[in-house]
């Protein structure tokens, strides 16, 4: 299914089907990575999910299980969110949009697409200086260090950029 939507994704010229762009190429191979992270994500969150139950029912409950899952499912969100970006299918008002004529419509996602890498670049900055000043903290069950778990965001945040950027080529019509 994957493939049947990012072949609907891209623009055609001029009935020709144009080359996508290496931008284009990057973007949807690193969502088809992203995919399969979501879907491993959550996979790992059931596991562990269904083991702290089992071993809280039957045993002693791991102390860990619990704050794994915490951490998977902040993953899960990022990358989530990603999928979602890439996919276009972020909550958006369109109502405004739609009233355009076509040159406006352009104009106006390629706005969003600029305040969207703008506000994904705070997120990169800010989750990478989040890392370091947070690096000697430990989780409390695991003993992790937080760095591990605030990764997520600058990576995330340059992953949705990059769709973001491929999002404006696209809409320019340069594939």
């Amino acid at each position: 299914m994957t493939e049947i939507v990012r072949a609907t994704d891209h623009k055609q010229t001029e009935g020709a089907a144009a080359a996508p762009s290496a931008l284009l190429q990057w973007s949807d191979r690193l969502n088809g990575w992203s995919e399969k992270l979501l879907f491993g994500l959550m996979v790992a969150m059931i596991f562990f999910t269904t083991i702290q139950v089992a071993f809280r029912v039957f045993f002693t409950a791991f102390s860990w299980t619990e704050e794994i899952t915490c951490f998977l499912l902040v993953y899960a969100s990022l990358v989530g969110t990603a999928v979602a970006f890439k996919r276009g299918s972020h909550i958006a008002v369109t109502f405004l949009a739609q009233r355009l004529p076509g040159a406006g419509q352009k104009f106006l996602a390629v706005g969003v697409h600029l305040l969207g890498i703008a506000f994904f670049a705070v997120m990169v900055i800010y989750g990478a200086l989040l890392m370091g000043t947070e690096s000697q903290q430990l989780s409390p069950g695991m003993q992790v260090p937080m760095a591990w778990v605030y990764v997520a965001f600058p990576a995330v945040g340059a992953v949705i950029i990059l769709h973001l950027l491929a999002g404006i080529r696209q809409t320019l019509g340069k594939g």
